[in-house]
This record gives structure tokens, C-alpha cells and sequence, in this order.
């Protein structure tokens, strides 16, 4: 059985505030993976490479999951 890294999440800036919840939070402890989970279910965590982790990042900072639209 493969045993998951212990991974250490942090919350955005804006998250930090007690009276946020349901935050995302990212942990990139773990050489060569980034981890991804909502505060409020942290038990579901999502995992990707560090490249994917750019890809998915450069492709929000360009707008491409723009739900407003």
C-alpha cells in the first residue's frame, strides 16, 4: 500500500480570516507535486505535477475558466 505524503496546506491571504471559510488551500511541501482541497472537505485532496500545476494557473490568469462569461 502507498502511503500519501504529509502534505502542509496553506490558505490564500484573503482566506486567513476567521470569518472566511470554504477556502482553497495548496500545499507544494512535497517536491514535484502540488496538492489542492477546499477547507471545508479536506479530506479530498487533488494532486497534479508541478507542470501541470503552471498550466492550470496560466490558464486561470488568462481567463479561460471565467464562469462570469
Amino acid at each position: 500500500m502507498t502511503r500519501e505524503p504529509e502534505f502542509a496546506f496553506i490558505k490564500t491571504a484573503a482566506c486567513r480570516d476567521a470569518r472566511v471559510n470554504n477556502c482553497p488551500e495548496v500545499a507544494t511541501n512535497v517536491p514535484g507535486i502540488v496538492a489542492l482541497r477546499d477547507s471545508d472537505q479536506p479530506d479530498t485532496i487533488v494532486t497534479m505535477t508541478a507542470a501541470q500545476w503552471t498550466d492550470l494557473t496560466a490558464a486561470v490568469k488568462a481567463g479561460e475558466y471565467d464562469l462570469s462569461a
